[in-house]
């Protein structure tokens, strides 16, 4: 941790273990916050993204003011995330997956035309509102359905095309998608379980499937704990190998995130060893380690958040955004649900659809953790279907889309 004046103003730059103990101390406070607000623990708002928010508005509020700027360390970001989404593949079991075949070709039906729509109004919108429509897309798919990696990576491609401020367009719309995204979908998902008072249970056809519901109940022991955590990090390990390969191989705008790699190995692994049982996987310790990951990732995120790069946002990108925002909500509320069939299931499901479709999958599973945590209850099939969907398939549509709309208007 380091203190020095720099252009008249204090800079604190806080190193990767200072930025670990305030994310861990951000989380525990969103816990209390939560549980002191009880509108907060009725709409579902996560811990995560009540901590480090509030830390982030605080940021902001210093550097605003040329008190203080601050700086973090997140270096650890990258591989909490890996670990969420490892752990999430290893939830990729083709039995489970058979046994929700509808739901998620249907899910992925509604990912797809949400990555069309987002582009489609961004464009129109920024003609409308006199902006170079290329930024519409910045602010649609690009940033949205795709995040900051998409915002990092496709706003240098349309910069080199001849569009002034694509990349920071892109990264503060996905910076508000994300802020968004966390805030309205646990209340989307409670609001739908609410208004059409549903029974709160899950498929029991996929809990009798479950192979884990049983190996889950194993005793907690120290060296199985360690064991997976190993096969976790050789995992992320591998992903971040297939990244490195994949880009070597210079696809003109194509790249394959850490976490799908990571995401796929885990998959192919769980199905091998639901064939051979190579490893006795105990998926309590699967889970224990998946909130660590997702718990201090989004912390982490939500925290260093550039809330300045959103106030500077020009006062026609704002009304696109919140156009947007009201199109994920609306979308979500009136076909998602009914698509999916209006049981407990797809509330949790829904509610994880309206936060993807403004933030990232990690956001959509933190916004269905606080559904599934508010009913005690947790839907097997939203936590099956909604990481791989919004995180892996969707990209089969939304990649050749982006190019496709950015190549034909920059």
């Amino acid at each position: 941790m380091k203190l020095e004046t720099i252009d008249g103003i204090q800079n604190l730059q806080l190193d990767m273990i200072a930025t670990l103990a305030l994310a861990g101390v951000l989380l525990m406070l969103g816990y209390f916050i939560r549980n002191k607000v009880k509108l907060l623990d009725r709409l579902c708002i996560p811990a995560p993204v009540i901590g480090g928010l509030l830390f982030s508005l605080i940021v902001w509020g210093f550097r605003s003011s040329e008190v203080l700027i601050i700086n973090m360390d997140t270096t650890l970001q990258l591989p909490f995330m890996l670990t969420f989404f490892t752990c999430v593949g290893f939830g990729g079991s083709f039995k489970l997956l058979k046994s929700g075949g509808k739901l998620l070709v249907l899910f992925l039906v509604a990912c797809w035309i949400l990555a069309i729509i987002q582009n489609v109004v961004g464009v129109s919108l920024a003609s409308v509102l006199g902006l170079n429509p290329v930024l519409g897309v910045m602010a649609g798919t690009v940033s949205l359905v795709g995040g900051h990696g998409n915002a990092a990576a496709f706003g240098p491609v349309a910069e080199n095309l001849g569009v002034t401020g694509a990349t920071t367009v892109a990264v503060a719309s996905a910076t508000f998608g994300l802020i968004t995204g966390s805030l309205i979908g646990g209340p989307v998902g409670n609001w739908l379980i609410k208004k059409n008072k549903l029974e709160i249970k899950t498929d029991e056809s996929v809990e009798e499937k479950s192979e884990e519901d049983v190996i889950s109940e194993n005793d907690f022991k120290v060296k199985s704990f360690l064991s997976h955590l190993t096969l976790i990090f050789i995992f992320m390990f591998g992903g971040i190998v297939i990244s490195d390969l994949v880009s070597k191989l210079g696809i003109q705008n194509f790249a394959l995130p850490n976490y799908v790699g990571a995401m796929f190995l885990a998959i192919i692994f769980r199905n091998l060893n639901d064939k051979k049982n190579i490893f006795d996987l105990n998926f309590k310790e699967i889970n224990i380690i998946m909130e660590v990951g997702l718990s201090f990732f989004l912390t982490m995120a939500t925290m260093t958040l550039k809330i300045w790069e959103l106030a500077d946002l020009a006062g026609p990108l704002l009304i696109l955004l919140v156009v947007q925002m009201i199109i994920v909500i609306l979308f979500s509320l009136f076909i998602v649900f009914p698509m999916l069939g209006k049981t407990y299931d797809s509330a949790v499901m829904t509610g994880g659809y309206a936060g993807w479709g403004l933030g990232i999958s990690a956001t959509a599973v933190v916004c269905m953790s606080a559904i599934c945590e508010k009913y005690n209850l947790r839907s097997t099939k939203a936590f099956l279907i909604v990481p791989l969907c919004g995180a892996v398939f969707v990209d089969i549509v939304a990649v050749p889309i982006i190019i496709f709309f950015i190549t034909k208007f920059a």
